[in-house]
């Protein structure tokens, strides 16, 4: 259930049903060979969003699944003590050269390496469809303090708008940007769920969208034929859709929708 409003949120009494993949896969560990790519392809998030996850007086903040840091420098730059951890090597290299001074760390929500009880808030973005919840969740909330918070954040294309729509149909997109499958299962040890919804627009240099594409995990791992192809195609959307043709910028449209819920306190 969705308040369809944007920056509407809903409370779910239960937890729903758990879908996501269970494991680490070839496709969630091959981002670190493009990892500049995906540095420069992949939005940040709305400030509304994060603000809406954090509770109030947390200070110290857990980034799991880090990647190059998208998220950590927002969280930083609120003046948190953030912590990361991410399991590519590749994205750990990017990540220190874009968030230098902050520490993260080889892990996963799995195998978190944090003592107990040592952080307010664990945040995943863009990240929780990797995780297996029956690992994952027992151990967020051994590093969580009493009353802790997990949250997660996706950002998804907006495809109600007609070149968004095209640019999906030419990726053969396997990763769904239907803000509504991204209402991820979190469960006991935690309380009840809240939803929260942001649609707001990322504005990007135009060129930029082919590293928005090449750094999808479904891309990545095409052979080089298809993904040549599927790159050029995205070439001719941007040479001769209307709302995309001669400009130096584009605003992608997106739909953030979060996730949060607490520990016992």
């Amino acid at each position: 259930m969705w308040i369809t409003s944007a920056c509407d949120t809903v409370t779910m009494s239960e937890p729903e049903g758990r879908g996501a993949p269970a494991g680490v896969t070839s496709r969630a560990t091959s981002f670190g060979a493009v990892a500049d790519v995906y540095e420069r392809g992949r939005p940040p998030y709305p400030a509304a969003a994060i603000e809406w996850l954090l509770p109030l007086g947390a200070l110290r903040v857990l980034d799991v699944g880090a990647g190059t840091g998208k998220l950590t420098r927002q969280l930083s730059g609120m003046g948190l003590d953030v912590v990361a951890v991410e399991p590519s090597a590749g994205m750990r290299e990017q990540f220190r050269q874009a968030v230098p001074g902050t520490p993260v760390l080889a892990g996963t929500a799995e195998h978190i390496p944090l003592a107990d009880n040592t952080v307010d808030v664990v945040l995943m973005a863009q990240a929780w469809h990797w995780v297996d919840p029956d690992l994952a969740l027992p151990e967020i909330a051994r590093v969580l303090r009493p009353g802790g918070r997990l949250g997660v954040v996706w950002n998804t294309r907006d495809e109600r708008v007609d070149w968004v729509a095209r640019l999906s149909a030419i990726m053969h997109d396997r990763e769904s940007d239907n803000p509504d499958d991204h209402t991820p299962a979190l469960g006991p040890p935690f309380g009840p769920v809240d939803r929260h919804r942001v649609e707001w627009e990322w504005q990007l240099p135009a060129d930029d969208l082919m590293d928005y594409v090449a750094s999808r995990s479904y891309i990545i791992t095409m052979t080089a034929q298809e993904r040549s192809a599927t790159l050029d195609m995205v070439r001719n959307l941007l040479a001769t859709h209307p709302a995309l043709a001669g400009a130096g910028s584009v605003g992608l449209p997106q739909v953030t929708v979060s996730s949060r819920a607490d520990l016992p306190g």
